[in-house]
């Protein structure tokens, strides 16, 4: 966390988020330490920044990125050789909101200025309901996407904040979210988006293990018996079974189909169904300049999932801080993907955007079908 002061006494601040992975080497606390970034904060960029104008972001960023950590912008791979991402990134926010404060202008209308951005557009949602991969104790492989109930697992929750029942295979997954929108009367207006994080099971052999949680308690309950549990396929079988929940549920954006590196599946899946369906790299592109430039060449997705954490200032571009919000708005991204619609961190978010659009009144205009495109590019 960290405050930002400004001489007429007006001041900000923001706060960045930990990552559940963290590297361990050389690091304290089990690679939670903060010690060295705020070490950084107070000895190095703020006696730096001392006399700067707090509205000229992009100059700021650019001063702390390049010259304090010493890094060109042709060198840059995303990364902070010096002072940290988690550092530059907390000042960078503060800075941006200090920013705002000192022209009395709200920070999403800020944010719309610095990016030449005429119209404000309130984002569409993408709350996460059913948790599976890595993020949950069940058994569904698919990280993100009740007809009967699941007894004592019904509850549990997964790390976004998502329900995490005792689901047995994706499709099930999905059908008890269309029974859901269903019986809620929401057809047709609520849909479907997956966030698959398929990196988590691409194997060396090349191939996807959609039943590798299975095989995982298996072992663990020493049930295998001989028995193989696996369940691979290839890209193109993969391909196939994403094409196929697109025809069964109203599905409209699928997420990280394809491990991060197999540009080639992604590209053929947004050839074949890229028209009618979001495909979004995250993992992907990691919001890298050089690996969204290939993306748009090759045509692998056709939308980014933008994360600041991953680049480390405003310019390049979770808590409790609602920046996020903002952002949103300002940049009129037409969607916003911060969790499920519970837990303190997640719900500031949203109501953020309900002080947004109470505050833009008549003015206010929210995205709604037209999410993949709401405004005009610029």
């Amino acid at each position: 966390m960290v405050d930002v002061h400004l001489t007429n006494g007006i001041w900000a601040r923001a706060a960045v988020p930990s990552g559940a992975s963290t590297g361990m080497e050389g690091s304290e606390y089990l690679g939670k330490g903060v010690s060295k970034a705020v070490s950084n904060v107070n000895t190095i960029i703020g006696p730096a920044l001392v006399g700067k104008n707090p509205t000229d972001q992009t100059g700021l960023d650019n001063f702390m990125v390049q010259h304090l950590d010493g890094i060109g912008a042709s060198k840059r791979k995303m990364c902070f050789l010096k002072l940290g991402a988690n550092a530059i990134l907390a000042v960078s926010l503060a800075v941006c909101k200090a920013g705002a404060a000192a022209l009395d202008i709200p920070l999403y209308k800020h944010v719309a200025n610095l990016a030449g951005n005429k119209k404000m557009v309130l984002p569409v949602p993408a709350f996460n309901v059913i948790n599976g991969g890595s993020h949950a104790g069940n058994k569904l492989a698919m990280q993100a996407v009740i007809k009967k109930k699941y007894g004592q697992d019904a509850t549990n929750v997964g790390d976004e904040g998502g329900f995490a029942p005792n689901i047995q295979e994706n499709k099930e997954g999905l059908e008890l979210l269309k029974t859901a929108i269903a019986k809620a009367g929401y057809t047709g207006k609520v849909v479907i988006g997956m966030d698959v994080a398929a990196s988590e099971f691409y194997g060396s052999d090349r191939t996807y293990d959609l039943n590798f949680k299975e095989e995982f308690y298996s072992a663990l309950c020493l049930l295998c018996l001989g028995r193989t549990m696996m369940d691979h396929r290839s890209g193109d079988q993969l391909k196939g079974v994403y094409k196929s929940f697109v025809s069964e549920y109203p599905i409209v954006s699928i997420e990280d189909p394809f491990d991060q590196d197999d540009w080639e599946h992604d590209g053929k899946l947004t050839g074949e169904i890229g028209s009618q369906v979001q495909i979004v790299g995250d993992d992907l592109l990691v919001t890298n300049p050089k690996r969204v430039e290939k993306g748009i060449k090759e045509n692998t997705c056709n939308a980014l999932l933008l994360k600041v954490n991953k680049i480390g200032s405003v310019t390049e571009m979770e808590r409790e801080d609602t920046f996020i919000a903002d952002l949103s708005v300002g940049l009129s991204t037409g969607q916003i993907k911060t969790g499920a619609p519970c837990r303190s961190e997640r719900l500031a978010k949203y109501n953020e955007l309900l002080r947004i659009e109470e505050e833009l009144g008549s003015e206010a205009v929210y995205a709604g079908a037209s999410f993949r495109a709401s405004v005009e590019p610029y």
